[in-house]
């Protein structure tokens, strides 16, 4: 149970509610254990009334005051019940919200690194299975593990105090159930481990078949996909099906030992009772609802253990993920005041999922306000200059410096607030249009997200739709068109007014119309604002103040449109190649 020593902290938190709940289930048991006593009195009461020991009347009188107090330590057993869990599981509750919500912030302050070398459904299932497993120790498990001890702390000990040769055989078949259920638990626990794991393969499958649905669909891969998911599906089963028949096991065995533990009591109580070494029949029967009381505890025993061994398995996992170290530490503590000017120093850089050389001893200096246009072929390395910018990634060798400041000495937070990213592959959520372009100023009024969708000229395009604004979006956006979702991440970035402007080919499904009216209200708004933009066309970089051309992650030519167009070189064959494609 060690990996469960993560949860301690929530514990400790929520201690004094869990001491409450502990004494109300002590109070509980107690309740419950006076009613057995007084069935055994209302047995002497009937004998008495056979002996002619008692006259009828008190006889009465007696079992209805017995029969009362019966009922009377039931109702109240049952109420005590009742605030037992509503304590004890309500404690579940607040250490799965605790729980999800330590995951899910975790998992936000791990870099790009740790999300390309795990799956998207692995994630879900760690935030939500498994922690629903975790819940079950820190509610039932603790509940009912209190509720048994408190009984057989109570319960054994009085037996021995009324009848010690009866209680000694009523639970010898109990060591023998411990024996047991410790075999049993150590199968469980290594087949909880691979049917919690083999969830996570599930859930993976699952979303990447959701989330590419439309090119299943185009390439009628169907019949393929229903195939591997009943593949997985039935390994699934016979993992599931190879738990469940240890488990399986639990019941029945306890249901046999308690009635193994009954026999023992008739018989041998009887014995007793013939042979006068008890003086009341009354004692066989308080003894056979002690018993029988033990069966549901006894029979917890196994399924709490069960249920432990489960959540030791689903923490074992969840704190592999808290374990991990985010590569991307945030040195400075007080807010950094970013101006905009960026200067790389002989900078290079390797993806280290891929051990490609992104960047390569590259140098440049962009001023504050500047807007500069980078170029070049695909993986030469222009998308990972803005992400080496806002830090996703730490460089190799070399310096990068914001307004002469290296930048692991600045304030992550008040750098990346000082960013308007629009990446290339446009993410929007499953949310408003109105609320997608909020994300970049949530307490922007309506006015200024009109103001921005007109300069990145989709307004019209959302006044055309039934619900304007307020239409909602599928996942990933898939309501809008590939220039539409540009679009709007653009008016997203226009709304935060940054002081930092990324723009990585983010007109690339746009027409060149709508691109020219785009960039002239991008040239509006990015005065003195630092401007990058990343593209493959000439006609989004020739009006920038400078362009960078980088190739194989070297940078090869620089300067402004009109001097790289007088030398021959790369950028002059892409303008003429381009030029000649546009007027044909």
């Amino acid at each position: 149970m060690k990996e469960l020593k993560h949860l301690n902290k929530y514990f400790k938190k929520y201690g004094s509610k869990l001491l409450v709940g502990i004494f109300i289930t002590v109070i509980a048991r107690v309740f419950q254990l006076i009613m057995p006593s007084y069935v055994k009195k209302s047995i002497e009461v009937v004998e008495g009334f056979i002996k002619e020991d008692l006259l009828k009347s008190e006889a009465k009188e007696m079992l209805m005051e017995y029969i009362l107090i019966i009922v009377g330590a039931a109702l109240l057993s049952g109420f005590f019940t009742f605030l037992m869990r509503q304590t004890i599981i309500n404690i579940s509750r607040y250490i799965e919200y605790d729980l999800k919500n330590e995951v899910f912030d975790h998992y936000q302050l791990l870099s790009l690194n740790f999300y390309k070398k795990n799956r998207t459904g692995d994630l879900m299932n760690r935030i939500s299975e498994d922690v629903n497993q975790v819940r079950l120790y820190g509610g039932p498990a603790i509940m009912y593990g209190i509720q048994t001890l408190t009984l057989f702390v109570c319960l054994v000990p009085l037996m021995f105090i009324k009848a010690p040769t009866l209680a000694m055989y009523a639970l010898l078949p109990l060591p023998i159930l411990s024996i047991l259920i410790y075999q049993i638990s150590k199968v469980i626990h290594r087949r909880s481990t691979k049917v919690q794991e083999f969830l996570s393969t599930l859930s993976t499958f699952s979303q990447e078949s959701f989330s590419g649905i439309s090119v299943i669909k185009a390439y009628a891969l169907e019949p393929k996909i229903n195939l591997e998911m009943e593949a997985l599906a039935l390994e699934g089963k016979k993992k599931s099906m190879a738990l469940a028949k240890v488990n399986a096991w639990f019941f029945p065995l306890m249901i046999l030992l308690i009635g193994i533990s009954n026999i023992f009591v008739i018989y041998v109580g009887g014995q007793q009772y013939i042979n006068g070494e008890i003086e009341s029949i009354g004692i066989i029967a308080e003894f056979i609802l002690y018993v029988n009381m033990l069966t549901w505890p006894v029979a917890v025993v196994g399924w709490v253990t069960s249920i432990v061994q489960r959540a030791e398995a689903s923490q074992k996992r969840i704190n592999q993920f808290l374990q991990e170290r985010p590569s991307i530490i945030n040195t400075a503590t007080e807010e950094s005041e970013i101006g905009g000017k960026i200067e790389f120093k002989n900078v290079t850089f390797t993806y280290e999922d891929t051990n490609i050389v992104a960047l390569n001893d590259i140098s440049f200096t962009i001023n504050k306000g500047e807007t500069v246009a980078i170029i070049g072929k695909t993986g030469s390395g222009k998308s990972t200059i803005l992400d080496l910018i806002a830090r996703l990634y730490d460089i190799d060798s070399g310096q990068i410096l914001i307004d002469d400041v290296p930048i692991k000495e600045l304030n992550l937070n008040s750098l990346r607030k000082s960013i308007g990213a629009v990446p290339q592959d446009a993410f929007l959520f499953s949310d408003s249009i109105k609320n997608n372009i909020k994300f970049g100023k949530q307490d922007s009024t309506d006015e200024e997200i009109i103001a921005v969708a007109k300069k990145a000229v989709v307004h019209q395009n959302i006044m055309g739709f039934t619900h304007q604004y307020e239409t909602v979006l599928g996942e990933r956006g898939i309501t809008l068109s590939g220039g539409q979702k540009q679009r709007v991440s653009i008016a997203r970035a226009l709304l935060k007014d940054p002081q930092i402007y990324l723009f990585d080919d983010c007109l690339s499904a746009i027409d060149t119309e709508t691109e020219e009216k785009i960039l002239n209200q991008l040239k509006n708004e990015s005065k003195n604002k630092t401007t990058l933009i990343v593209s493959h066309r000439v006609s989004s970089a020739k009006n920038a103040d400078r362009i960078l051309v980088i190739e194989d992650g070297k940078l090869i030519q620089q300067g402004t449109h009109e001097e790289l167009n007088s030398t021959d070189g790369y950028y002059k064959a892409l303008y003429t190649n381009q030029l000649s494609e546009k007027e044909k």
